[in-house]
């Protein structure tokens, strides 16, 4: 069996298996309809042309429009290719739980990533939420003309990740690399100024180019509004490969992956807040476990009632525990207590908890709340509407390359590169012979 004739059996398999790309389409309309009536509350929106031909689709399930109020209010928007016959994009909105895992929000699927179909998803997100939102995506130029005219209060933030890409490919120098991230990452203005002007001194073309790249957008400390310790489109980016499969299937195999995926992650994830028996989430109990065994070590005055005075070896910081501030501006910027506010709040001898200092976002019965709403299939029982049988939804008119299509995208130089690096060697303590600390922050030395 030569190549082709392989190629083409393995398509005939797959169309007997998964159904045929038209008929994706065609059955569009009746499963948006079966989906919300097992689901409600949900949101769909699906849109053809004069034509009757497929143009944009849209779905947020009513367990996402639930959940979403327990979130942080960032969103982060993505768009990656389609690989079935008719190819397409899928955009995607998510959030970030209280236990730092991915929470979808919404799903569509457009032609492709341009000014009328990104206008036309924001339009349709704008109905779950538009208030107080910080939006991270890439630098698409579409993204921004279609965040200013449906969010114009958003605050904008892009994906520090896609600009170092775009840095690593336009200029050279590991320590100008450096600097860029330690200047995106400054929570204290002192600190990003300083870094800024390295930068600028070593690479007068990179620091023009960042300044173009806006450091309102790029950068913690310059942000307008609150995007806590989100920083990348990684959320986005991984929901992407979990639906990589799903992503070759007709168009309502493709909603039915996606609903699968949404049915598994809300069950598991609602057992698991059911299960913790802490106050605060089990990602956030870790992370501030981490950071109690450097607050060991510092010391603090009391200057006030409400102030305190925090110091190390080489830093001194000021803590206010009544307003949650700091002024290394950790604890303003993440909602969630730093070193110095922890050190703070054990040396108030129980008047202040650490648990008391987290944002509500991060409490264990706000995860379960996120999750609290399950996402049903549909159900093949209830009959459906002539009505809605009738609806015609014809694929889009698209022009057909030759030769096999493509299944994966090109990969960029930072991608390979992380793909070569060697995995970083953890270094144990010296005293206690265990990975996480060293001899200074040893628990059995303190």
């Amino acid at each position: 069996m030569d190549y082709w004739k392989a190629h083409r059996t393995l398509k005939k398999a797959r169309k007997l298996v998964r159904g045929s790309a038209e008929s994706g389409y065609a059955e569009l309309p009746t499963y948006l309809h079966m989906i919300r009536k097992a689901n409600p509350g949900t949101l769909t929106r699906l849109e053809v042309d004069e034509n009757q031909r497929f143009k944009y689709l849209f779905l947020a399930f009513g367990a996402s429009i639930n959940g979403f109020p327990y979130m942080r209010k960032v969103i982060v928007v993505d768009g990656t290719f389609l690989k079935e016959k008719y190819k397409g994009t899928l955009l995607t909105a998510s959030a970030h739980d209280g236990n730092f895992q991915i929470f979808p929000i919404a799903f569509a699927v457009v032609d492709t990533e341009n000014n009328k179909s990104w206008e036309w998803f924001f339009r349709q997100l704008s109905n779950v939420d538009d208030e107080g939102l910080a939006i991270i995506s890439d630098r698409h130029k579409a993204i921004a003309k279609a965040i200013g005219k449906v969010y114009p209060m958003a605050s904008r933030g892009v994906c520090t990740y896609h600009l170092y890409k775009n840095i690593l490919q336009r200029f050279r120098g590991r320590d100008a690399f450096r600097l860029v991230k330690k200047a995106a990452n400054a929570y204290r203005l002192t600190d990003f100024e300083t870094a800024f002007e390295e930068i600028k001194t070593m690479n007068p073309s990179l620091h023009r180019y960042l300044e173009k790249a806006d450091v309102q957008k790029w950068t913690r400390v310059h942000f307008p509004g609150e995007r806590y310790n989100i920083t990348t489109t990684n959320i986005d980016e991984s929901m992407n490969k979990a639906l990589s499969e799903a992503r070759s299937l007709p168009n309502a195999g493709l909603l039915d992956a996606v609903r699968l995926m949404m049915t598994r992650w809300f069950s598991d994830r609602r057992n698991d807040a059911m299960s913790m028996k802490t106050t605060l989430t089990r990602g956030v109990e870790k992370l501030l476990e981490e950071r109690v065994a450097y607050a060991r070590t510092l010391t603090v005055q009391s200057i006030d009632l409400h102030q305190s005075q925090v110091t190390s070896k080489t830093s001194l910081h000021v803590v206010n525990l009544t307003e949650k501030t700091c002024s290394c501006r950790r604890f303003d910027l993440e909602k969630l207590p730093c070193a110095h506010a922890i050190a703070a709040a054990e040396a108030s001898k129980g008047k202040t908890s650490t648990i008391s200092q987290c944002h509500r976002y991060f409490l264990s019965n706000y995860l379960y709340n996120s999750y609290s709403t399950s996402v049903m299939p549909k159900d093949d029982a209830i009959p459906v509407q002539d009505a809605v049988k009738d609806k015609v939804c014809l694929p889009p008119v698209v022009h057909q390359p030759p030769g096999r299509p493509k299944k994966s995208r090109i990969k960029s130089v930072l991608e390979k590169a992380v793909e070569k690096k060697r995995p970083r060697k953890q270094h144990a303590c010296s005293r206690c012979h265990l990975v996480g600390h060293n001899c200074k922050t040893c628990p059995s030395a303190i």
